[in-house]
């Protein structure tokens, strides 16, 4: 053991102290988090309007010029904050704004460009592992309640690759 704390002084019990106080930090968020959730009662309304504000959308007009006007996203992380401008002055979210307000800024864009605009739309986009389209979010919460519960439920599951984080192989 003679010389085996090579950092900051540590000696073999010290060392674990920090991940002791990691795990009562942790312990009693979870039992305060699970506190909460069992109590909440969502106001589905207010979460939408929530969800909308602040131009959360304005990434999906970026991901939009790339993906329908072949836009080197660059230019459509610019071309979008140029979008964001007219609508803070006109005080109204992005779906506010008429397509003449969008053409002045660049004539590329065209009124498919609403169909963008919504969090429905934005929530919906995001169809990777992980995301949050609900077909996703089914199966993701079916696989969980499954684990958890030991009964089986399953909202018709689509075959998808298996995930595997990155592992070092060295």
């Amino acid at each position: 053991m003679k010389g085996l704390p090579l950092a900051y002084s540590k000696d073999m019990q010290e060392d674990k102290e920090v991940a002791f106080d990691a795990l009562d930090a942790l312990s009693l968020s979870l039992a305060a988090m699970t506190g909460m959730v069992g109590d909440m009662v969502p106001n589905r309304e207010r979460m939408r309007v929530s969800a909308a504000a602040g131009f959360s959308t304005a990434t999906d007009i970026a991901d939009w010029l790339v993906r329908e006007l072949n836009i080197p996203f660059r230019d459509a992380h610019h071309i979008t904050g140029q979008i964001v401008a007219p609508a803070e002055q006109k005080n109204c979210g992005l779906e506010g704004l008429t397509i003449e307000d969008f053409k002045f800024i660049d004539q590329r864009i065209d009124s498919r460009i609403h169909k963008v605009l919504t969090v429905e739309a934005s929530v919906a986009a995001r169809q990777s592992y992980g995301g949050t389209a609900p077909a996703n979010v089914l199966i993701r919460a079916a696989r969980w309640k499954t684990i958890l519960t030991g009964e089986p439920h399953d909202p018709k599951p689509r075959k998808e690759k298996a995930w595997r984080p990155w592992r070092w192989r060295g």
